[in-house]
């Protein structure tokens, strides 16, 4: 680790905070040892970067579509030139193992930057209305950037790429618990040479600078991707000065087993995806719901696939799981995993403790409950682990309903041998995106959730319009 703190990124420069002398270490959870120190942002760091970012977006802004993407593609190519830089940030700061850190999580980095040009380009900016009116799109202004630890750099690129390609200027507050990534991103915008104040970086904690980053007058539009509970003090103190706000908040989806799909193959796929980055994915599918004339051999499938995931280190190669981030999130996921205990499910696979092996890590047992019904906590709450709970249902209409019987409504699965059912069902699931038979989401493919599960897309066109104004002008072309 480096011994000195991390800086933040404000105006061009890389600065120390201005008053405060607070730092935060962050931990490997693979080793429970720092890999790095953070000096935390205070109020007046937070002012100073909203200001920057402000003075520089009207020269920002006149930029042509064109010579930003050129910027972007800079980005693209430094980004790709220290990628095994962030496999590995990516892998030590959160626990994505090494397969999954270099294949899908640093890889998101380039992927959304190039689907976002892609959009750009296809997207139309201006059309005529009306005998003589047009209707044009500008960026809203300047935007707070606030991302998870869990797809550090998914979620880091997914909202800087759309705003620096529509001209708009920002800063970022990358988690806290995860900074490695943040650090390594924000040193190739400095390398890309975008003009100073356009990207700004600060790091802080929630409770420390987030009123101050979200409330900020001179915000125009806030980002913001981690706890529903996080997601509502966010919009409640953006409220007072009617700034857009565009979330993406918690998970609960549920994953439609019928008894027509190919069943050894449709649960082994449903259980691997719920335990994918060690179950710290909002989109995961922790429910299973199947069809009762299955449901006993698919809880026996679902029990040995657990049995079967293994554990290990982050660095290595291999088909095996990481820890999850922190203790206090290990010490969350027991809580819920004895709640599942104590409220009465069957547990078929993994438990409360230390997995097997591990003295150290936060490893948790990969775990199955059957006997579950949807009132249950652990079929309610999100555990954002390797948690995943089987519940029947008797036919399509009982699994419809229990489908949507959550407050949550982000991504839902289907896995059917009849198409037309397939198709019929993931109309009537209330979720911002369904996947049937385990295809998977395209980066040009709009996400983002129903009810508390937030609201406005990211990726793709979708994602590029939440950083936008519409404008419209009348007698354009003959006033």
């Amino acid at each position: 680790m480096s011994e000195a703190p991390l800086k933040s990124y404000i105006d061009g420069e890389w600065a120390l905070p201005a008053t405060s002398t607070a730092t935060i270490d962050a931990i490997n959870p693979a080793t429970e040892e720092v890999c790095a120190t953070v000096a935390v942002c205070g109020v007046d760091d937070v002012d100073r970067a909203v200001r920057a970012a402000r003075a520089a977006f009207d020269g920002y802004a006149a930029l042509s579509l064109e010579e930003r993407i050129v910027l972007v593609e800079k980005l693209i190519a430094i980004f790709e030139r220290r990628y095994g830089e962030v496999v590995a940030a990516i892998s030590t700061e959160m626990g994505a193992p090494y397969d999954l850190s270099h294949d899908a999580q640093a890889e998101s980095g380039p992927g959304h930057l190039r689907a976002t040009i892609r959009a750009v380009r296809e997207m139309t900016w201006e059309y005529d209305v009306g005998e003589d009116g047009i209707v044009v799109h500008e960026p809203i202004g300047v935007c707070v950037l606030i991302t998870p630890w869990n797809w550090p750099i998914n979620q880091i690129v997914c909202k800087v790429g759309p705003a620096l390609i529509t001209g708009c200027t920002m800063v970022l507050k990358p988690s806290e618990i995860a900074p490695l990534s943040a650090q390594l991103f924000a040193e190739m915008i400095d390398e890309a040479g975008f003009p100073k104040g356009v990207f700004n970086m600060v790091h802080g904690t929630g409770p420390a600078i987030g009123d101050a980053l979200t409330g900020h007058p001179e915000v125009d539009m806030i980002s913001f991707t981690g706890s529903t509970r996080a997601g509502v003090q966010i919009a409640k103190n953006a409220a007072d000065t009617i700034k857009r706000v565009a979330q993406e908040l918690g998970g609960k989806s549920a994953n439609i087993v019928f008894a027509d799909s190919d069943l050894e193959a449709a649960v082994t796929r449903g259980v691997l995806h719920c335990f994918n980055n060690t179950g710290q994915s909002c989109n995961a599918p922790t429910r299973m719901l199947v069809e009762q004339s299955v449901y006993d051999r698919a809880v026996a499938i679902a029990a040995e696939v657990a049995k079967q995931t293994q554990l290990g280190d982050p660095l290595e190669r291999g088909a095996h799981l990481g820890p999850v981030v922190s203790k206090a999130h290990y010490e969350k996921i027991q809580g819920l995993i004895q709640a599942g205990i104590d409220e009465g499910a069957i547990l078929v696979a993994g438990g409360t403790g230390r997995a097997e092996g591990f003295d150290r890590g936060y490893y948790v047992k990969p775990t199955v409950f059957a006997g579950v019904h949807n009132k249950m906590t652990i079929a309610q709450e999100e555990v954002f682990g390797p948690v995943l709970v089987l519940i029947p249902f008797k036919d399509e209409a009982e699994a419809i309903a229990i489908a949507n019987d959550s407050p949550y409504g982000l991504y839902a699965y289907v896995q059917t041998g009849d198409l037309a059912r397939a198709r019929r069902i993931a109309r009537l699931m209330r979720a911002g995106g369904v996947s049937i038979n385990g295809t998977s989401q395209d980066y040009m493919a709009p996400f983002g959730g129903y009810k508390q599960s937030g609201n406005g897309r990211e990726y793709g066109e979708y994602g590029v319009r939440d950083f936008l104004e519409i404008k419209t002008i009348s007698g354009f072309r003959t006033a």
